[in-house]
């Protein structure tokens, strides 16, 4: 999606420690009086720290089913001796009531089967010491202990600090190393066949929001985002229950071209990207970097500009600048796996070409595409750019028709050499593919290989009527979704989240937040 400004041309031409096993038995009974069942349910659970920043931290628990029947619509829970007060919770519907906290199952992993675990994950705030719960019940029984203890201070991040050691968390300020190091409470991600997985191997479906600004505000002259990017606007954001962030980049701001000013580009705007991530990981949140605004004179089909510099969508990047975009991105972002590659935001370069078949081809391959008069930088071609530079970072590709249209996408699908490679898919109410016919048909195909992330998704209307089908489709098959956008724009001109940077919704955001509310 483009920036307010373009929305009327776009809607136009378009783990924990290991547990003893404990049956399950009414809380208030003593273990000792009640015998074991032997075919009746039974669970451990186990308790860890995951990341500790000194005021906060993330638990992981991770229920087992030790017995020979499922736990099904599971709830659990445990209590805190301390003022542990949650923050943000994902992989089931967290709540609090005092020191007591509840998880209850999400719709997607509703039962637990024998001999399987479910991991479920918060951030939490806190001050003084940070004693682990030591008893935990599944819908009422007794179901433990198995704490861990929270990792020692030497292990655990200042609370100032970013996923780099000695980074700024500020997103004004300049780092002084690259966030190559630790991560932060957010998790490294890779491919596990279709799905994204943490390094414990648990399955992680990305809900999130785009941040539009770092795309345009550069090339803009009016500086390096659009709105505030502190810990009070992303505290705004993670309480809508997201995990990721999508943030659109500008090629001429990183790559420092000469039509941007020196203020908003180069160390600058590299910095400034760098701090931001460092901020969003801190808080629990993927990010996804994106390729959005590319140099190249293009005045065909659907064009968004004339100029040659990356003020608008172009059809394709061109491989003057995008491939020492990525390059150096994937330097500067290798090592930190929290961090997703989306290698061009909305391609078109069948409206260019003439045809589907020269679409893709022009796609996959790049070079002179027919209808393009600058050479194209190809989805092989930026992978490579990736690969080469070092980084296993996840790769998202978006396919043709601004993303939306993925019939040839598994046939034309470059080759990775980590397998680290997910299709990116961009919806809105008046794309082609918006009803659950073509969803069904074009997307469950390309699920069935690969995971799916759902880059963009919105309605123009400022309602939410069609997010109202599209998510629970989304869900019912696994995918990952963002919502576009986290602005302050005029909801009734294109999609926009919030009305203020304190989370306030539109009423198109409402349905969205509304959304996530049932998902935990």
């Amino acid at each position: 999606m483009r920036p307010r400004a373009q929305l009327a041309a776009v809607a136009a031409t378009l783990g924990g420690c290991a547990a003893a096993v404990i049956p399950l038995v009414p809380a208030s009974a003593s273990p000792a009086a009640t015998p074991a069942a032997t075919n009746g349910p039974a669970c451990s659970v186990s308790y860890a720290v995951t990341n500790d920043w000194g005021s906060g931290f993330t638990a992981a628990v991770t229920i087992t089913d030790t017995g020979s029947a499922p736990l099904s619509s599971w709830t659990l829970g445990y209590a805190y001796a301390g003022n542990q007060t949650l923050s943000s919770g994902w992989n089931g519907t967290w709540s609090q009531s005092g020191h007591n906290v509840s998880v209850a199952a999400p719709s997607w992993a509703a039962s637990i089967a024998p001999g399987g675990s479910y991991t479920t994950d918060a951030n939490f705030s806190y001050s003084g010491a940070n004693t682990a719960p030591t008893s935990f019940t599944v819908n009422g029984l007794a179901c433990g202990p198995n704490a861990s203890p929270s990792p020692s201070a030497s292990a655990s991040a200042s609370p100032s600090a970013s996923p780099t050691p000695t980074g700024s968390p500020s997103p004004t300020g300049s780092p002084s190393a690259s966030p190559t190091g630790t991560p932060g409470a957010a998790p490294a991600l890779h491919v596990s066949g279709n799905k994204l997985v943490d390094a414990s191997g648990r399955t992680v479906t990305l809900h999130g929001v785009d941040r539009s600004g770092a795309e345009f505000a550069c090339v803009q002259g009016t500086g390096l985002f659009d709105g505030p990017v502190d810990q009070t606007s992303v505290s705004a954001m993670t309480s809508w229950h997201i995990n990721a962030v999508r943030v659109p980049l500008n090629e001429d701001c990183w790559l420092a071209h000469s039509n941007v000013s020196a203020a908003y580009a180069g160390a600058n705007y590299i910095d400034a990207v760098k701090a931001y991530v460092a901020l969003l990981e801190k808080n629990g949140l993927n990010v996804i970097l994106d390729l959005h605004w590319t140099d190249g004179a293009y005045t065909g089909n659907s064009s968004g500009c004339a100029s040659a510099t990356a003020t608008c969508q172009k059809p394709m990047p061109d491989a003057a600048g995008a491939i020492p975009f990525w390059s150096s991105v994937a330097s500067t972002f290798k090592g930190d796996n929290a961090v997703v590659f989306d290698l061009f935001n909305e391609p078109y370069p069948e409206r260019a070409t003439g045809s589907e078949t020269s679409g893709w081809a022009c796609w996959r391959d790049g070079g002179t595409c027919p209808g393009i008069g600058y050479a194209v930088a190809g989805m092989q071609s930026m992978d490579n750019a990736v690969r080469g530079a070092g980084a296993t970072n996840v790769v998202m590709l978006g396919g043709l028709a601004y993303s939306n249209d993925l019939t040839q996408w598994s046939a034309y699908e470059p080759t990775d050499p980590t397998g680290n490679i997910a299709a990116s898919w961009h919806s809105y109410n008046f794309n082609t593919c918006s009803n659950s016919s073509c969803w069904n048909s074009q997307l469950s195909p390309v699920l069935a290989k690969v995971p799916l992330v759902t880059g963009e998704l919105g309605e123009n209307d400022c309602a939410h009527g069609y997010l109202d089908s599209l998510l629970p489709w989304l869900d019912s098959a696994g995918a990952s979704y963002l919502a576009w956008t986290w602005n302050t724009w005029d909801c009734s001109s294109g999609p926009a989240l919030i009305s203020a940077y304190d989370g306030t919704p539109t009423a198109f955001g409402a349905g969205f937040k509304a959304h996530l509310a049932t998902l935990g």
